[in-house]
Order: C-alpha cells, then structure tokens, then sequence
C-alpha cells in the first residue's frame, strides 16, 4: 500500500456519507497536498507540508504540531481552523466540492487525517528516511494492515 493508498484509505474512513471510490479521494487528496497542480503525478507531498509547517511564515503552533507527528509519542491535534490556514481555503472550497461535502466538515476530517498520515509516514522525526524511503514505507505498511 502506497501513501497515496494509506491517504485515500483514511480520508474516506472519516468522511460521512461519501460513495467516493479510492481514486477520487487520491486525486482530492493529491490536490490538496500534492506536488503538482492537479495532483495525478505529484502524489501526497508530505515534506512540503511538513516544510510549511516550520517555516518562517508559520506559528510555533504548527512547528510543534509538525514535531509531535514526525516524532514517535503521542500526535497532538490540529483544529479545523488550523487545517482552513494550513491548506488554504481555496483549495479546501474545491476539494469540498468535488467531494460533496462542506468545507468545514472537510477541515475537520483533515484534523483527524493528518496527524495520522504524517505520523504513519514517519519514524523518528523524518518522513520515510527510516523505513527506506518510498518502498520501505510500502513494506511497512503492508504489514499493518
């Protein structure tokens, strides 16, 4: 299972009501978090949220959000508010949209998706470097589910 698939997988087991299949909520998902405009071939870019997240242009709040899920203790949660200023609510508008929802049920399924995919993702305070990048990340979480 890719991080794409692990994305997909755990964005509609939060979302109410939603008949999505796991394309569309990867697309939705590559939209809002991935490395290219439409997100077909940029995938989930989890560094560059991490990335935004302890920049310079953000609070300590979300450097110690970004810490607490990388590192191997307890995620500390986001708020819906904070996921609207993290992702930006354009690209919230339009992936609400697509998936039929509102916006601020979006924003509160991504509070509790986020966390969890950027710590599955992580071991040790860096995204995928300890499991052997990509591949190592698959293996591992083939095994958990």
């Amino acid at each position: 299972m890719d991080l794409m698939k692990l994305g997909a997988s755990l964005l509609g087991n939060f979302l109410s009501g939603n008949n999505a299949d796991e394309n569309s909520l990867a697309n939705v998902l590559g939209k809002l978090l991935g490395g290219d405009t439409d997100g077909a071939e940029g995938g989930l870019n989890l560094q560059g949220l991490v990335d935004k997240m302890t920049g310079g242009e953000t609070s300590d709040t979300f450097t110690e959000l970004a810490q607490s899920w990388l590192g191997d203790g307890e995620n500390k949660p986001i708020e819906p508010d904070q996921v609207k200023e993290l992702i930006g609510e354009d690209k919230l508008q339009q992936a609400a949209a697509e998936l039929g929802q509102d916006e601020n049920s979006l924003a509160e399924t991504l509070s509790q998706v986020l966390p969890q995919l950027v710590d599955k993702s992580s071991s040790g305070g860096s995204l995928l470097d300890s499991v052997g990048g990509i591949d190592g990340a698959a293996d591992m979480l083939k095994k958990l589910f």
